[in-house]
């Protein structure tokens, strides 16, 4: 039980690493859980401690880049003498096929979990075709 909860905690603080950073945090790529239904895609991303002022969704040449800062509070009168949490922010980027209506991409963030919607373009949702006999 040790040994998983220790590669748990390992894959719980990837980092993202590959470009130059003007602020001096880490930075991590949110877990998500990606769903289709008939109408959407719709992606769920964890992002403990964000708060919805601080998201911020870009949309360039059909890679949508979630970025999203985490302000940890001081806390007067206290110092941390052990911590189980990294501080940093979160980003990660998606390739969006051109199924994706991105005109109407919605988001909304609630508890520190990212709710994005994707709906699909109208030449993309599934429709059923009448079959006739004859």
């Amino acid at each position: 039980m040790a040994a998983e909860t220790k590669e748990l905690q390992k894959v719980g603080t990837e980092s993202v690493e590959q470009v130059e950073r003007t602020r001096d945090r880490q930075v991590f790529s949110p877990r998500t859980d990606v769903y289709e239904t008939s109408e959407a895609i719709v992606v769920v991303a964890d992002m403990p401690g964000v708060k919805e002022d601080s998201v911020e969704l870009t949309l360039e040449k059909n890679v949508l880049t979630i970025q999203a800062r985490v302000e940890t509070p001081a806390r007067e009168g206290y110092r941390l003498a052990y911590g189980e949490f990294a501080e940093g922010d979160y980003e990660r980027s998606f390739a969006l096929s051109e199924g994706v209506d991105q005109d109407k991409i919605e988001a909304a963030v609630k508890d520190g979990v990212l709710r994005l919607i994707l709906p699909k373009a109208k030449e993309t949702v599934a429709r059923k075709i009448q079959v006739k006999a004859g």
